[in-house]
């Protein structure tokens, strides 16, 4: 799992470091989140809100599960303030939470999760670790290439907590599966999650956190 080159600015190591990923978002994804920066904070927004319910709906899906709870509800809660965060910085600029429309991506990787357990929690912790990841990723793009100081800001202070939370999900999966099962899966989740990020990227309007832009 490399990243190819490119001329967007991928100096921070917090990019290079993302074992998790199969192949990294073109620069043509970061021209057009840069040139549409409101609608991606928006769904910026949505996304955190998102993942702090993934987290609850995990925690209560596998409610007696040891030492889940004690990872997915801190977590939980730290994508709220981060979604609280976000929501600070729309106000201050005169928006608010709307509706948008949104990308197959999370879609498509629902449809990966086999139904039987204890593939299902498997699956779940990796794809919810995969989209940590991408997260990640994008925003450390967004940290260096955005020409907006306070998005510049607001992204890179949250890549140290988003790195944190794809990897409690690889912790999550070390502790109950053997590597042998792990590592398979995963590659073959990174490819669907590529897949899921494929696409037409002819419509700049629809530019989101999650919509395409991943250079195959």
């Amino acid at each position: 799992m490399s990243h190819a080159s490119s001329t967007v600015n991928r100096s921070d190591s917090s990019i290079a470091s993302i074992r998790w990923l199969a192949a990294p978002t073109s620069e043509r994804w970061v021209e057009q989140a840069n040139a549409r920066p409101m609608e991606v904070l928006i769904d910026h927004a949505h996304c955190e809100r998102k993942a702090a319910g993934s987290a609850v709906q995990l925690m209560f899906r596998y409610l007696c599960e040891p030492g889940l709870g004690e990872v997915l509800s801190p977590l939980a809660r730290e994508e709220l303030e981060h979604f609280e965060q976000v929501l600070a910085l729309l106000k201050s600029r005169g928006r608010y939470l709307e509706p948008l429309r949104s990308p197959a991506y999370g879609a498509l990787l629902a449809k990966q999760v086999r139904r039987g357990e204890p593939e299902r929690m498997l699956d779940s912790f990796l794809i919810a670790g995969l989209i940590e990841a991408r997260s990640h990723e994008r925003m450390a793009l967004l940290a260096q290439n955005s020409p907006d100081p306070g998005l510049r800001e607001l992204y890179g202070g949250l890549l140290k907590s988003e790195a944190r939370h794809f990897g409690l999900y690889w912790v999550l999966c070390e502790q109950r599966y053997s590597r042998d099962v792990i590592i398979p899966r995963l590659e073959q989740l990174a490819a669907a999650e590529v897949d899921a990020l494929k696409g037409n990227l002819s419509c700049p309007e629809d530019v989101r956190m999650h919509s395409v832009g991943v250079i195959a």
